[in-house]
């Protein structure tokens, strides 16, 4: 068997996995897989060693992709489940994502008025119950991301879009949220959910989408092991 596919076959043994896991392990498997498969390739393709080299370049991967990827913990499933009874009713949408991040979608009705930055009233009691599940879990990093509608030009929404974005952030450090837990991001009109072409899809379109990422930080890189690496040059 080649280096490439000896690299391979790692890559897929490792997602192949996936299959029988619940979502809590789902994610990090899966970044374990990717890292394998990453890790492989690099061991078979950077000089000697053979199937060896590209195993170890394999393992070394997969612990890799298993720090770099979010977990879907225990902690992160009772966040979503609070969330989703706190804003019943509000039109908010709370998912898990498929690199399993908790996710609000939060739309204009109860966040922004067109060119407007200021938090709404009614959409202030849903950040409170918000904060709460943050300070809950204080492993989690958030990051909130700010959208317009397409009224006016990129001059005034890109700003408009980052400025949503800090108000939310500033409004939940008030709460009890630390300020370094939060990256904010202003995306101005360049990501609508559907065409500017009603004011019903302008609303939709004006929105903060706030995401909740657990980091995996348990698995380290494991220890050379002898033959994973060619012999140095010998010395006349």
């Amino acid at each position: 068997m080649n280096k490439l596919s000896i690299a391979a076959l790692a890559g897929v043994l490792a997602i192949s996995g996936c299959a029988n896991m619940d979502a809590t392990d789902r994610g990090t498997a899966t970044g374990a897989g990717i890292g394998a498969g990453v890790g492989g390739l690099l061991g078979a393709v950077t000089g000697p060693g053979g199937g060896g080299r590209a195993l170890g370049g394999a393992a070394i991967g997969g612990a890799i992709g298993a720090v770099a990827g979010n977990i879907w913990s225990k902690r992160m499933e009772n966040q979503k489940q609070a969330m989703q009874q706190a804003t019943q009713g509000t039109g908010v949408q709370v998912t898990q994502t498929a690199d399993n991040r908790l996710k609000l979608e939060i739309p204009s009705d109860i966040s922004f008025d067109t060119g407007r930055a200021d938090i709404k009233s009614n959409l202030r009691p849903v950040l409170d119950r918000f904060a709460s599940t943050l300070v809950e879990n204080p492993a989690t990093s958030v990051t909130i991301v700010g959208h317009t509608d397409n009224t006016g030009s990129d001059a005034i929404n890109n700003p408009l879009s980052t400025e949503r974005a800090a108000r939310t952030r500033d409004y939940l450090s008030t709460r009890g949220v630390a300020a370094n837990r939060f990256v904010i991001e202003g995306r101005g009109s360049h990501e609508p959910l559907v065409a500017n072409t009603t004011e019903a899809n302008r609303a939709r379109n004006r929105r903060v989408e706030i995401y909740v990422a657990e980091p995996q930080q348990q698995a380290q890189p494991p220890m050379p092991q002898p033959g994973n690496y060619p012999p140095p040059p010998q010395r006349y």
